[in-house]
């Protein structure tokens, strides 16, 4: 039975444009391909227009940005398919390589045994009046943000069943390690390393500025609610999709049983990309 590939990839003509060499590569080595095109719909839905695959892929290669990459993981669904991101321009914190090593490491994926580094992801369940009406899972953060308009949200937070505080701030990120260097690093929250089992909560502008960002053990589980009636507050995944919520939802956040299987390359360190991504200099003497 042939290797069956998955391949993401991000709407965007260099990007397509390399996927085509690529695809053809694989081809003509005996290589089943199974190619999703990423793109974000405007209403901030979730992106359906492939099902998930199968559970019999051999890996799926992503050729984009963290966003890209972001939407492969939401594709692959729970099935512990290795991944690896290929980024163009820029270091990305999620992509393991470059596009000018694209065929390198496809050989080296292919022709022998490799190692994966499983990442933790976080699922969401949201409760209208104790009744489920959404379950998402979220590999970077979970989001819950005020629109333009609104006034402070008042997010009444929970740990382990144990009342922690009421956030008044714009909004509150729920981030896991590899998430750390998104929308939480934005918002003030520290840099965590992708191994270390953690829950990162970041209150986002807050109104009482000894609110800080807090590091809460991966076990735990976080209700959120919001503690007064308040119009134009959403909750997104990963900004991959999102969901209007009020005063009578409650938001469970806990570990995931299904991580994330990244693959991981002899030679790659995840403080030089960090280095280069946040452009830290050497000392100077």
């Amino acid at each position: 039975m042939k290797k069956q590939i998955g391949l993401v990839v991000k709407d965007e003509d260099n990007a397509r444009q390399q996927a085509d060499r690529f695809e053809q590569w694989l081809t003509d080595k005996g290589v089943g391909v199974i190619r999703k095109e990423s793109r974000l719909p405007e209403d901030g839905s979730a992106d359906n227009s492939l099902p998930h695959p199968a559970a019999v892929l051999f890996c799926v290669f992503v050729l984009g940005g963290d966003g890209t990459f972001l939407s492969a993981v939401r594709w692959i669904g729970d099935r512990q398919v290795p991944i690896i991101g290929v980024k163009f321009g820029e270091v990305g914190f999620l992509a393991e390589t470059t596009e000018d090593h694209l065929y390198a490491v496809a050989e080296t994926i292919l022709d022998r045994p490799f190692a994966t580094r499983p990442q933790m992801r976080l699922q969401v369940t949201v409760l209208r009046e104790g009744v489920e009406i959404a379950r998402e899972s979220a590999f970077n953060d979970v989001v819950i943000n005020k629109g333009a308009l609104a006034r402070l949200a008042r997010i009444r937070t929970h740990i382990d069943g144990q009342f922690l505080t009421d956030y008044r701030a714009d909004g509150l990120i729920v981030a896991t390690p590899t998430g750390s260097t998104a929308y939480s690093l934005a918002a003030g929250g520290p840099i965590i390393h992708p191994t270390v089992p953690g829950i990162l909560i970041t209150p986002i502008c807050p109104f009482t500025l000894t609110n800080r960002p807090l590091i809460v053990p991966d076990a735990a589980a976080i209700k959120i609610q919001l503690a007064e009636d308040t119009s134009d507050i959403m909750l997104t995944c990963d900004g991959q999709v999102g969901l209007k919520i009020d005063e009578r939802d409650t938001i469970v956040i806990a570990k995931s049983a299904t991580p994330v299987q990244m693959i991981t390359l002899p030679g790659q360190n995840y403080f030089d990309v960090l280095k280069a991504k946040l452009k830290w200099s050497g000392s100077r003497v």
